[in-house]
């Protein structure tokens, strides 16, 4: 290879690459339309003139205004907001193990979330409010446990998605368990919450995410450099000025609060984490998946998963989890057949 296409390649000058831009803006713009569109559906149709005038309160129809704004619109933040978390989690925890299969939903992250949650439903009051807080503290407990395991010799990608595969799969025995001794209308609660589904998400439910992931969001954004400097290596990235377990501990904390927040919100929603990063990757161009361009393509395709959850066997609303579930499954496979086929002699 030569010393200009090693350069060219480099993870350092990606920021140089205008490519990864252009795709944010049109996905942004494709997400925009897409919500647009979006307010229009339902039982109670409302035409895209009129959803403007129920924005801005002009509409005569109080049932239009009343959809619109309460009923669609709090629902189309929550899907934009909630993909745009899970993407850029799963770029933080994918550029930091060197692998694409190094998402939240494998590792383990969100489902000590989903445990979080579970011991409140059936063990507590079952508010929402404490629910979210107990998935949150799911979240960051089984973080923590599984950064102490993998940390025993020194972190490294494939330790710590080894370790997390194995807490997640201990994780998903006691949320069965806990869902197998609950009483039926507990068993039921606890069952749709993990179904992860915008159906009951209204303006009282994004009043703590919409300033959470305003914080979070820009931060982890703004880690780029960090991200492509450790995806250089420990040693070069020492070599570098960068203090690599400082930062690698930073960008653990944010992608495991952005994963956790979300998860809180409408419970555990599959593949977005780990789909959105590589989908970014690949129509970027880029080396390794950027945590903006996921944050995108995580928002987009979560809204275009709750329209088919929605839409797809109307007057019956499906969880948008399912629906994501069931692409994530698909696009699992096409990925270990893409990658195996990459790394055959």
């Amino acid at each position: 290879m030569s010393l200009t296409a090693s350069r060219t390649d480099s993870p350092l000058r990606r920021r140089a690459d205008p490519r990864p831009r252009r795709v944010i803006a049109a996905v942004l713009m494709v997400t925009a339309v897409a919500g647009i569109l979006t307010l229009t559906l339902g039982d109670y149709p409302v035409d895209v003139p009129g959803v403007w005038q129920a924005l801005i309160g002009a509409h005569e129809d109080r049932l239009a205004r009343y959809f619109v704004r309460e009923i669609r619109l709090p629902r189309v933040i929550g899907a934009v907001l909630v993909g745009a978390a899970l993407g850029a989690s799963g770029a933080i925890f994918q550029s930091l193990s060197r692998n694409p299969l190094g998402s939240p939903d494998l590792i383990g992250f969100t489902t000590g979330a989903a445990t979080g949650a579970l011991v409140e439903i059936l063990l507590g009051t079952g508010s929402p409010t404490a629910v979210a807080g107990a998935a949150v503290l799911g979240g960051v407990a089984s973080a923590v446990l599984i950064y102490l395991l993998a940390a025993r010799r020194g972190v490294s990608g494939f330790r710590l998605v080894l370790v997390g595969v194995g807490i997640a799969a201990v994780l998903q025995s006691v949320n069965a368990l806990l869902v197998v001794r609950a009483d039926l209308a507990q068993a039921q609660s606890a069952a749709q919450w993990l179904a992860g589904s915008f159906n009951d998400i209204r303006w009282p439910g994004l009043v703590v995410l919409i300033p959470v992931l305003a914080v979070l969001l820009p931060w982890a954004i703004a880690s780029r450099r960090s991200l492509d400097v450790l995806a250089l290596g420990d040693e070069l990235a020492g070599a570098l000025g960068v203090a690599v377990g400082r930062s690698r501990l930073l960008l653990i904390v944010v992608g495991v609060l952005l994963v956790a927040v979300a998860t809180a919100a409408v419970g555990p929603i599959a593949f977005v984490a780990l789909g959105a990063p590589q989908v970014a990757r690949r129509l970027t161009g880029a080396s390794g998946p950027g945590v903006g361009a996921a944050a995108a393509v995580g928002g987009l395709l979560v809204l275009v998963c709750d329209v088919l959850a929605q839409r797809l066997f109307a007057p019956t609303q499906l969880a948008v989890g399912s629906v994501t579930g069931a692409l994530g499954g698909a696009f699992l496979v096409w990925l270990l057949v893409v990658t195996w086929r990459g790394r055959r002699p």
